[in-house]
């Protein structure tokens, strides 16, 4: 890494001259957290450059084993629906909802609208409702923001695709050919040089 990165001009140890340590530490130790600074800045660029290799190895295998954009984002709210279903809060609010209406329909409840909904609002399976449905939401909203993040993803992906590329050029040549020149590309062009 060039030393410029770093700040101040460095010694060989890595430590800027005139630089004083903070209190508390010699200027030994202050080197040796320096030097451990830089090692790990280095091993956190490489480990960048690593990350940015094997997703274009991914995005490669993905490629050739026709995995496209499309049926990437189509697995993945697969998985993130069977995530929710399978999920504690869902299961939990499923047999809560089922136990509320064989309670219901059980027990023939024949009262007035008002002391039914006060009833309902004091019970422990009202309230276990309501705190399941919580995190049944909460799990959802999860499930949609990763499932949004996978599907701008690909999106990104496949708009730097090649075929999306080709699509976009073919995409242009039919614009060029439907609207024609205009009139400064007609001026330039090679054929209206040789017109009379």
């Amino acid at each position: 890494m060039d030393s410029s990165e770093h700040g101040p001009a460095m010694s060989s140890t890595g430590v800027a001259s005139g630089w004083n340590p903070p209190p508390g530490l010699t200027e030994e130790e202050a080197e040796e957290m320096q030097v451990e600074l830089i090692k790990v800045e280095d091993e956190i660029e490489t480990l960048r450059q690593v990350l940015v290799a094997k997703e274009r190895h991914a995005a490669e295998l993905k490629r050739r084993l026709g995995i496209g954009p499309l049926s990437e984002i189509k697995q993945n709210l697969t998985k993130g629906w069977h995530e929710v279903q399978c999920s504690n809060a869902y299961m939990r609010t499923s047999q809560t909802l089922g136990d509320l209406n064989r309670r219901v329909n059980s027990y023939n409840l024949y009262l007035t609208a008002s002391s039914t909904l006060e009833e309902i609002g004091r019970s422990d399976a009202y309230k276990r409702t309501q705190e399941t449905l919580s995190q049944a939401g909460q799990m959802t909203s999860a499930a949609f923001s990763s499932m949004g993040s996978a599907i701008r993803n690909q999106f990104g992906e496949m708009r730097n695709s090649p075929s999306f590329k080709t699509f976009e050029d073919k995409v242009e040549n039919m614009k060029y050919k439907v609207m024609g020149q205009t009139n400064e590309e007609s001026d330039r062009s090679p054929t209206s040089n040789n017109a009379p």
